[in-house]
């Protein structure tokens, strides 16, 4: 690592850096899709209930009774939300990966410049 010239050292730490933010788009894009698919589940499960069928939506630990079309509304809404932010970090992940992919053949030939002796 003491071989490592400055410009090198700020590209190794960009690098890791882009690794970072690609793991945390990862684990961002994981959640948001696991709440989709319990929308998802929701709206089909309310949408099988018989017509003046009481429903009740979670606020906070309680439950309370709620009106089947603005529940459906609401989690239509929030489908579509979801939907919209996945697609939004599967871009900037899009983008994050081509970035990684082009930093890392410039940092592999300068590590493997330093490791066979090579001083840059």
């Amino acid at each position: 690592m003491e071989k490592l010239s400055p410009q090198q050292r700020h590209q190794l730490a960009q690098f890791q850096q882009a690794q970072q933010q690609a793991q945390a788009l990862l684990t961002q894009k994981q959640q948001l899709v696991m709440l989709l698919r319990e929308t998802e589940r929701a709206l089909e499960e309310l949408g099988k209930l018989q017509e003046g069928a009481p429903v009740y939506k979670s606020v906070g630990p309680i439950m309370v009774k709620a009106q089947r079309e603005e529940l459906e509304k609401s989690l239509s809404d929030q489908k579509e939300t979801l939907d919209l932010r996945i697609k939004t970090i599967e871009r900037q992940e899009e983008r994050v990966v081509k970035r990684l992919n082009e930093m890392r053949p410039k940092l592999e030939a300068a590590l493997k410049g330093i490791s066979s002796g090579e001083v840059a």
